[in-house]
């Protein structure tokens, strides 16, 4: 697989530099950095270091050090960065110390299992509690929880964007919500731990988002009418096309969790997604308008007259107010940059 854009990671610095500053010379540990949020994490620290001499050293950990090294070369062998074999939920402890720990690893949330809940509660939780202590009996003074929009259960559809301050929530007796309910608990015991262990946890809220290294055969919309076009298309909706949705590009989301990691408030929830909301069928409509019109869509159902649509849209304003984020790259940009990077890989692909 290859690097992340050039322009995308100077794009991270350039809203970021102030931040490297600050975390020069510093040590990391970091959980998920074989995943897409991850990946862009690590791979902008690594531009960090070659492009500004920011000094930061990062250990990964991974399952699979072997099979991550084949696939991310230029990550694994750089000498700053460490892979770390295990499973978050039962990791040995690495003798280092470290300034900060990012905890982005977590179960698949787009398949939840209602007969089998158990299978991703229990990994969502133990990985957190095993990751807080670890930042505890390492020193961290930073720690920085990816958690999701999905802690606010269904949005009613006459709330056209979901604020921190929603006090909605999955149905506790919803078995297919297992993911949402862990990342609640998590985000608790990322707040108790900060209280009684004196070091600060922020917590990042994610929603949906488009770019690079996003799975494109995964149930992400937008990856999957990327990956229509690819193919030739058509663009298959696979529902009626009225859910509403707003994606923030990834280079974006690297400025934002980077930066809420360093400023962000102790036990202070943030979402981290766009505000812009568009609805399915014009989210295919703008992904065929920024890679190849004239592409045919089809739609498998009729929209249902007078039912609302479903929204899973944020309210960026803390972030904005509070740490002057933005979403700085816009849709059509976002899915163009998505397109022509994954280009290559289908070709590589065919032969």
């Amino acid at each position: 697989m290859p690097q992340l854009p050039s322009e995308d990671l100077d794009h991270v610095l350039a809203h970021t530099s102030g931040l490297w500053d600050a975390m020069r010379g510093s040590s990391l540990f970091v959980t998920g950095g074989t995943g897409f949020v991850g990946r862009w994490l690590v791979e902008s620290l690594c531009w960090a270091n070659e492009q500004l001499g920011a000094q930061v050293s990062a250990v990964l950990l991974t399952r699979d050090p072997e099979a991550f090294r084949a696939e991310a070369p230029h990550i694994a062998g750089k000498p700053w960065i460490r892979l770390h074999r295990g499973d978050v939920c039962s990791f040995e402890y690495p003798e280092d110390t470290f300034d900060f720990v990012i905890h982005a690893a977590t179960a698949r949330s787009f398949k939840p299992d209602s007969r089998r809940p158990l299978s991703t509660f229990d990994q969502d939780i133990e990985g957190t509690r095993r990751v807080l202590d670890l930042a505890r009996q390492r020193g961290a003074e930073r720690f920085l929880f990816t958690s999701s929009g999905a802690v606010y259960g269904k949005q009613p559809p006459d709330l056209s964007h979901i604020p921190e301050e929603y006090a909605g929530a999955p149905s506790s007796t919803d078995t297919a919500s297992a993911y949402g309910q862990a990342k609640r608990v998590s985000e608790f015991m990322c707040t108790m731990h900060a209280q009684q262990y004196g070091f600060s946890a922020a917590i990042a809220r994610l929603f949906a988002f488009v770019g690079p290294r996003l799975p494109l055969g995964e149930n992400f919309a937008v990856g999957n009418f990327i990956r229509d076009v690819l193919g030739g298309g058509p663009v298959r909706i696979a529902g009626d096309g009225t859910p509403y949705r707003s994606y923030l590009y990834a280079a974006d989301l690297a400025i934002w969790l980077w930066t809420i990691l360093m400023k962000g408030q102790s036990a202070r929830p943030y979402n981290v997604g766009s505000g812009t909301a568009v609805n399915i069928r014009d989210l295919a409509r703008a992904v065929v308008d920024a890679t190849a019109p004239g592409t045919k869509i089809e739609c498998a159902r009729t929209p249902v007259a007078g039912q609302p649509a479903a929204r899973y849209v944020p309210s960026p304003r803390r972030a904005e107010i509070e740490l002057g984020l933005r979403s700085l790259i816009p849709l059509d940009e976002g899915v163009r940059r998505t397109y022509f990077w994954n280009q290559p890989l289908l070709v590589s692909s065919i032969h």
